[in-house]
């Protein structure tokens, strides 16, 4: 077991069809949300910020401006194209967060970190 826990962001309804409409230069928009959600980012986070649903909620009020816009950055990385108002409210409205508290490396050689 390592000291993470993690989250990821499953997709609402709304944020596919930005995804949809926002591309300039798609005319036939094929992003479905049974799609979207098939290959999704894991984020670790610490273990005691998601002790309690209470702990959670705080590190994604303090985070969601990162997390939003790296999910948008993974579709347009042209910034002209995201929404203006990238509130939590808006986040919650496109992303349901799943939490894994339990964490299990089966591979058990070091963890390396590559930057992007």
């Amino acid at each position: 077991m390592i000291n993470r826990s993690s989250i990821t962001l499953k997709y609402r309804e709304p944020a596919v069809k930005w995804i949809n409409e926002a591309d300039p230069y798609n005319d036939n928009p094929g992003i479905t949300l049974t799609s979207v959600n098939k290959d999704r980012i894991v984020y670790l986070i610490r273990e005691e910020d998601a002790d309690t649903p209470d702990d959670l909620k705080e590190w994604i009020e303090l985070n969601y401006e990162a997390l939003f816009e790296n999910e948008l950055d993974g579709w347009y990385t042209d910034e002209s194209l995201w929404p203006k108002k990238r509130t939590l409210k808006l986040f919650y409205n496109w992303f349901d967060v799943e939490c894994n508290t339990v964490i299990l490396d089966t591979v058990g050689s070091t963890i390396i970190d590559e930057e992007i």
